[in-house]
């Protein structure tokens, strides 16, 4: 199928705002469906567009659930999905919607597979974190630098305050570059696809207050992570030392330099600080 002709047949112009740029390589769609690991199941997909990727995850998904927030591509998702009975779009913002609303729309288990609009990567990223219950998996498509930043290791400048909040949940995976040139219309970066498999495996006693001491720990980079606790829980500097000798720390570390999961002993030990 022509994608460009069928948008153009629909009078569909593309909406700067939502930042839309497709895929259509039938290969590269299907190698991003193996990289998600779709084999039957639920896949909820972000930014369905003229429905390339859709077409493509509902040859191998038992069921696809679609969000488009472009109402004029309506008409174009009911021509290139007109073989697809297992897709359901939903045409509206998933940003509006409550985790329970779209996790109740897959009802279960399920894996994100997305091509998504740049300017809500972090946001949604960070939704799917700190509320989804039933994901299993994101496979995105971003701008080639949030995915590095996202599998960045410490002590790298990539690494920051999101690395540590999704690495602390799940395990994350550069899959494959994707030169700008691949895109229709061509975006002015490169993307990659990027997997984040959750897996939950260290004990955060206390989310909240996880959030917080990262947020803490990265809001001065340039400062000793000693210092960023002290301004970011309002305590002396020598509480915040002692805090950090006690997980093993030197009192001149700074925050890039802990994986996430000391992160996830420095929290816990804040946490039993009734100090603070």
């Amino acid at each position: 199928m022509d994608i460009r002709q069928l948008l153009k047949d629909n009078g569909f112009r593309f909406n700067k705002q939502f930042g839309q740029n497709f895929l259509t390589d039938d290969d590269l769609l299907e190698g991003i469906c193996r990289d998600a690991g779709v084999d039957g199941g639920v896949v909820l997909e972000i930014g369905a567009g003229a429905g390339t990727l859709t077409g493509a995850l509902c040859r191998r998904a038992d069921k696809v659930v679609a969000f488009e927030i472009d109402r004029n591509l309506e008409r174009v998702l009911a021509v290139t999905l007109a073989d697809c009975p297992n897709a359901q779009v939903v045409i509206g913002d998933i940003m509006k919607y409550s985790m329970p609303q779209i996790e109740a729309l897959c009802g279960g288990a399920y894996r994100v597979v997305a091509n998504i609009p740049y300017y809500i990567t972090g946001p949604l990223i960070m939704r799917f974190v700190e509320e989804a219950t039933a994901a299993q998996s994101l496979t995105l498509t971003v701008q080639k630098e949030v995915a590095e930043r996202l599998a960045a290791r410490p002590a790298t400048k990539e690494y920051g305050a999101i690395t540590v909040a999704v690495q602390a949940v799940a395990d994350v995976e550069i899959k494959r570059i994707l030169p700008r040139e691949l895109f229709y219309p061509v975006p002015n970066v490169d993307s990659a696809v990027v997997t984040v498999t959750f897996r939950h495996k260290y004990d955060i006693e206390d989310p909240s207050l996880f959030r917080k001491t990262v947020r803490a720990a990265f809001a001065m980079r340039r400062k000793t992570l000693c210092n960023c606790l002290s301004a970011g829980f309002g305590i002396d500097k020598s509480i915040a030392a002692e805090l950090l000798s006690a997980c093993g720390f030197s009192p001149d570390c700074r925050g890039e330099e802990l994986s996430a999961e000391q992160f996830v002993k420095l929290c816990n030990r804040i946490r039993e600080a009734r100090s603070i």
